[in-house]
């Protein structure tokens, strides 16, 4: 995943497999505070930003993808470019995803497991 102490907001598989990041921004400041966006991008196929109906969307890069939210629903509006990861790279992603996905469905199955992240 990305450097060490960076996390993504929300990581997926798109329809093709793609790996996805979503960076989730409540408001002009905390865009404007928040610069290690940029160290998602070799991590990705493509990246997102989701944002509020009342986000000033023109603060965000036109080649980003763009979804809208609110608490009951979610629209991407603007499909964010593809840049295809190194094969190497989207293998150990891949993996990783799975294995963090299979260890978060283990803990709802068993809420005592003891599962190291």
């Amino acid at each position: 995943m990305p450097d060490r102490g960076l996390r993504v907001d929300v990581m997926g598989l798109g329809p093709k497999g793609e790996i996805w990041v979503v960076e989730c921004k409540s408001s002009r400041t905390d865009f404007q505070t928040d610069q290690k966006w940029q160290n998602y991008l070799s991590w990705c196929d493509r990246y997102f930003w989701a944002v509020d109906e009342d986000f000033p969307t023109d603060l965000l890069p036109d080649d980003t993808g763009l979804i809208i939210a609110d608490p009951y629903d979610a629209e991407v509006i603007r499909m964010a470019p593809e840049d295809k990861l190194p094969p190497a790279r989207r293998k150990v992603l891949t993996a990783k995803f799975a294995r963090h996905a299979a260890l978060r469905l283990q803990c709802l199955r068993d809420p005592d497991a003891r599962l190291g992240f």
